[in-house]
């Protein structure tokens, strides 16, 4: 048995989460199984909403994933064994309004992880999605201008 360590991720910053992706190898030797289970959102129309804010909902929830289960990946595939689970959202398969971006990286996320699923087969690493209903969140009501409190994370 390991004794648990804590390290802290921003999934949305995609530049340290190989740092991060070593450092637990590094500690452990290896990962058998990777929730992928961390989400931003906004609720807004589409024109209201910001590229920059798109971007930003698509790392966290499409690039931080992916960018993740690649760092993890090499060593699953040399040990020919482990398990992927994402977890997504019911509007990873349909839209909804004023969910555009979230949306839109959750088909992604689904797009990505049904390639992989296929790809790992012949690896013998299990890639699975769960896709939930609508979900209570954390949620933090924003002051007049300010977009980046209106995500719910």
């Amino acid at each position: 048995t390991y004794a648990p360590k804590l390290i802290l991720l921003d999934i949305s910053d995609i530049n340290c989460i190989r740092d991060v992706a070593k450092e637990i190898l590094n500690c452990y030797g290896c990962v058998d199984i990777l929730i992928n289970n961390a989400s931003m959102k906004v609720k807004g129309a589409v024109q209201s909403i910001s590229l920059e804010l798109d971007k930003k909902i698509m790392d966290a929830n499409y690039f931080g994933p992916i960018t993740l289960t690649k760092a993890i990946l090499p060593n699953m595939i040399s040990r020919r064994t482990g398990q992927i689970v994402l977890i997504n959202s019911i509007q990873g398969k349909i839209g909804i309004p004023f969910r555009a971006a979230y949306a839109a990286s959750k088909h992604a996320a689904v797009g990505f992880f049904d390639c992989l699923r296929a790809e790992m087969e012949e690896f013998d690493i299990s890639v699975s999605t769960v896709s939930p209903t609508f979900i209570c969140s954390y949620h933090r009501q924003p002051a007049p201008g300010n977009w980046e409190a209106s995500i719910w994370k």
